[in-house]
């Protein structure tokens, strides 16, 4: 409890869904939060429940695709606060659906908010930390930066980018004093199927059944989840992957990759089945 105490953190993607719930799990720690969201009036809202319970929270508008915007709110609470403690880079987005029916825009929005948004996080913190001397870094993967997730391939390559960029600069700052981890939770009862966009398949329909056959994962509320990622930072873990059922996952896709390769090639047909079939070529 006492290591989050009188720290400030930012925390991107924090007006719903993980980053609120991380938000208000260090706000009782004792930290001081920016509450950084695209969706300015959510995270006001957070940020006011918070210093309504006494907190000390702020709320800062920011689309984290946007590189100047995320320099000025990590260099602004720098100047205001005159350290950075704790950089959590959690927002993201998630577009589906069969790969040959998404746009290469639609790709990039996903890249530039779920990869380069992390990136653009990361990269300036962690020259200011450097500079400071302290601080820790802690970005949001998922069970699909570990596993293979076809019908979400844009959202999975942006999760498996983060687990590298996160593994590879933790060695590059631990001489410097600045740590970096990566959490990959499993199912969560957020808001993210609501505000998935599905490309050319009903959207309820496919949250329904990626549901149904996402490995049996039972799902687990974003409260025990931020719970779960602090404890993983306050230990300093390089991979923070929870809970148990995803690490055994994880493990058994690392023992038997072909197994989880007919799973994989089963959930697609069944995604496909709810795709409109391919006009007849002439």
């Amino acid at each position: 409890m006492r290591r989050f105490e009188n720290a400030v953190a930012i925390v991107t993607g924090g007006g719903m869904g993980l980053g609120e719930a991380l938000c208000e799990e260090l706000g009782r720690r004792g930290a001081t939060v920016v509450v950084a969201d695209i969706d300015g009036d959510a995270a006001r809202q957070v940020a006011g429940r918070l210093t309504q319970a006494g907190r000390t929270a702020v709320a800062v508008m920011v689309d984290v695709a946007d590189q100047t915007g995320v320099a000025r709110l990590i260099e602004d609470t720098f100047a205001e606060y005159g350290h950075l403690d704790y950089m959590i880079n959690n927002a993201g987005i998630a577009i589906g659906g069969d790969s040959r029916d998404l746009s290469v825009q639609q790709w990039r929005r996903v890249l530039d908010v779920d990869l380069l948004g992390v990136v653009h996080g990361t990269v300036r913190a962690y020259q200011l930390m450097t500079r400071q001397g302290h601080g820790h870094i802690v970005n949001i993967s998922s069970l699909s930066g570990l596993v293979p997730q076809p019908g979400n391939a844009a959202y999975c390559a942006s999760k498996h980018g983060i687990v590298g960029l996160s593994l590879s600069l933790r060695a590059e700052g631990a001489d410097l004093g600045v740590k970096v981890s990566v959490a990959c939770p499993g199912d969560m009862k957020t808001k993210i199927y609501d505000n998935m966009v599905v490309v050319n398949m009903p959207r309820e329909q496919v949250a329904a059944l990626s549901r149904r056959t996402h490995y049996l994962m039972p799902q687990m509320s974003a409260r025990a989840a931020a719970a779960a990622i602090l404890r993983g930072v306050e230990r300093n873990r390089p991979l923070i992957v929870f809970p148990a059922v995803v690490q055994v996952i994880w493990h058994l896709y690392r023992r038997f990759p072909g197994m989880f390769y007919r799973i994989n090639i089963h959930r697609m047909k069944l995604f496909r089945g709810l795709r409109p079939a391919e006009p007849e070529m002439q």
